[in-house]
């Protein structure tokens, strides 16, 4: 009976908290949005990322995860820099082939022996 008793008391004086928080606690109204967290130390526009801005890219959390918008605009601009980058490589070695051949066939062409000299 006195477990009853206080279970009755407990519930009470929870009730009673709950309903004076919710009347006492509306009168400042809503609370104002709180403005969306953004990336802080953003890849730099002006000029290529470096692998010290990636590391250092640091995504704000939201109530699911990242916000996607931040990172799509960071892939696509890592993926856009990457693909620039291996383009230039791919352009340079072959610029590298080139020469190396080239320089293999002056050499072929300065160690051939005269006419003159063959007979």
């Amino acid at each position: 009976m006195v477990m009853f008793l206080f279970l009755v008391i407990a519930l009470a004086v929870v009730v009673a908290a709950v309903t004076l928080a919710v009347v006492g606690g509306g009168e400042s109204g809503p609370l104002p949005d709180a403005a969306p967290e953004r990336v802080r130390d953003a890849l730099p526009p002006d000029r290529p990322v470096s692998r010290g801005d990636v590391e250092r890219l640091r995504f704000p959390l939201v109530v699911r995860g990242y916000r996607m918008a931040d990172v799509d605009d960071a892939l696509g601009r890592l993926g856009a820099e990457l693909a620039e980058r291996e383009a230039r490589i791919a352009d340079l070695e072959s610029a590298l082939a080139g020469a190396r051949a080239a320089a293999a066939h002056r050499h072929v062409v300065m160690d051939k022996p005269d006419r003159e000299e063959q007979q």
